[in-house]
């Protein structure tokens, strides 16, 4: 088994591809030229933009985009995205909580669509008047507009297909040709094998290779969140009237236990210098640092060293914590065998 094949299988044992994806109405009509009583010709792209326009106002389906910006927030938060953003990596350790909350957010949306549909017959005709009163402004048959507008409403039965809020996890593998027994017969039926054939081992040398470069991403990524969330603590102990205050301590505590989660590349090095800054500057409260000018100085100085630390391992090769990750797949290829 060559390293690459032990990377990827590590990888498969730590995580999962996780893809979220989250659909509903976004109420858009493309006007055209004609519907607003314009002569087709008369209108230049460079100067006149028609374009997409809200067949209702942006509060009725303001409960639906909350919804997916909560969710891939959720998925950003805990995730790394796989060669190019095909996927999204979530380590197990973060499995169980991220379909919790998932799941969770996909009733919100249903409980959401309920309401929407319940509610659809009054909006259609509440946008329908608002749009004449706007039409009306606007051009000089707004009852032709008015009734494009109204065509472009599905129908109630229709609107389920519309809306759709589905959750899929994928394990990783490299794909394999197509088996030389199926359907041989015919010349071309081996071509297309071949072709398949060709088409697998592509797509499987491209994977081995990214996995090395995702790996190392995944690690530069979480120093980089490390070294930012120093400079926003320093920025905030600058700001802030009382100097320390105790949800800034709070964001340091939840960072260290949120990167350990999602540590699954085995990056000891930072791990233990976040917990060293537990260690030292978390055993206390923010009152303690309030009326203690020297506590402050030497937390301020601990977590700008953090910081500069983070930055400097973020910029570093991570070669070596590659090379590690992947002598795990070795140590239980060998126990395997």
């Amino acid at each position: 088994m060559n390293h690459d094949n032990q990377l990827l299988d590590v990888l498969t044992r730590e995580g999962v591809l996780l893809n979220v994806s989250v659909r509903y109405w976004r109420a858009h009509k493309k006007l055209q030229a004609a519907d607003l009583g314009l002569d087709p010709n008369d209108v230049t792209d460079r100067l006149i933009s028609l374009g997409h326009k809200k067949l209702v106002p942006k509060e009725a389906l303001a409960s639906f985009a909350l919804i997916e910006s909560r969710a891939h927030s959720l998925v950003d938060a805990n995730t790394f995205p796989f060669m190019g953003g095909i996927g999204h990596f979530l380590p197990n350790s973060k499995l169980q909580e991220v379909n919790s909350k998932l799941e969770s957010l996909r009733h919100e949306f249903h409980r959401a669509q309920m309401t929407f549909l319940r509610d659809y017959a009054d909006l259609r005709g509440d946008a329908a008047r608002e749009w004449w009163q706007a039409a009306a402004k606007l051009v000089r048959d707004p009852d032709r507009l008015v009734a494009t507008i109204e065509d472009s409403f599905p129908r109630p039965e229709d609107m389920g297909r519309y809306f759709s809020f589905a959750t899929h996890l994928f394990q990783m593998s490299v794909p394999e040709g197509v088996p030389q027994m199926d359907l041989i017969t015919v010349g071309d039926q081996q071509a297309i094998i071949e072709a398949r054939n060709a088409a697998a081992q592509e797509a499987a040398a491209s994977i081995r290779q990214g996995t090395q470069t995702f790996v190392a991403d995944c690690v530069a990524t979480m120093r980089q969140e490390t070294a930012k969330l120093c400079d926003e603590m320093l920025g905030s102990f600058r700001d802030s009237k009382c100097g320390v205050h105790q949800k800034t301590l709070n964001r340091l505590s939840q960072f260290i236990t949120h990167f350990k989660s999602l540590n699954f590349a085995g990056d000891r090095e930072l791990e233990e210098q976040l917990e060293e800054a537990r260690r030292k500057f978390l055993n206390r409260p923010a009152e303690a640092y309030r009326d203690d000018k020297r506590g402050q100085e030497l937390l301020a100085d601990g977590i700008r060293a953090l910081g500069n630390t983070a930055r400097e391992l973020s910029r570093a090769d991570a070669t070596d914590i590659v090379e590690s990750f992947g002598a795990m797949g070795r140590r239980r290829f060998s126990l395997a065998a």
